[in-house]
């Protein structure tokens, strides 16, 4: 009977652990995803960048500009969207159920359109996990003060 209850004690003290590391493993998905986004965009490699965008994305840009996913994958393949550096800092990361929301500064050089340029944002992007993958369904930016 005593190991019973001692089990029962035990199990009910591990659970909060057990769903704090779940938590941090999820995390860790996510801020990979988010790199993995990042150096696509760097890299302006539209097989990446097709796969980590949903189908049905939402692109919101500073300017209030909105594009869908063929309209974001467009302004990459012919350099309207061009990063040269990109920098992420103070970034957070909500996960609830299946949905991420992660939040940070990006400090940018761009040569748009072979315009060079800089640009530092305040970022929201919205990640659904589809089977084993995080993708992205939106985004929105506006300008840091």
């Amino acid at each position: 009977m005593r190991v019973r209850f001692f089990a029962f004690v035990l199990a009910i003290l591990l659970a909060p652990v057990t769903t704090l590391w779940a938590q941090g493993k999820t995390t860790r998905q996510v801020e990979a995803a988010v790199k993995k986004l990042t150096k696509a965009m760097l890299d302006s490699d539209i097989p990446v960048l097709s796969a980590l965008a949903s189908g049905q994305l939402t692109y919101g840009h500073s300017s209030g500009k909105v594009q869908n996913k063929a309209e974001f994958l467009e302004s990459f393949k012919t350099g309207a969207s061009d990063f040269t550096k990109i920098d992420i800092k103070d970034q957070t990361v909500y996960i609830v159920n299946n949905t991420a929301i992660v939040r940070h500064l990006l400090d940018a050089d761009t040569n748009d359109n072979k315009q060079p340029g800089h640009t530092t944002l305040k970022i929201m992007t919205v990640w659904t996990k589809q089977g084993n993958q995080w993708v992205l369904i939106a985004r929105q930016a506006v300008k840091a003060q």
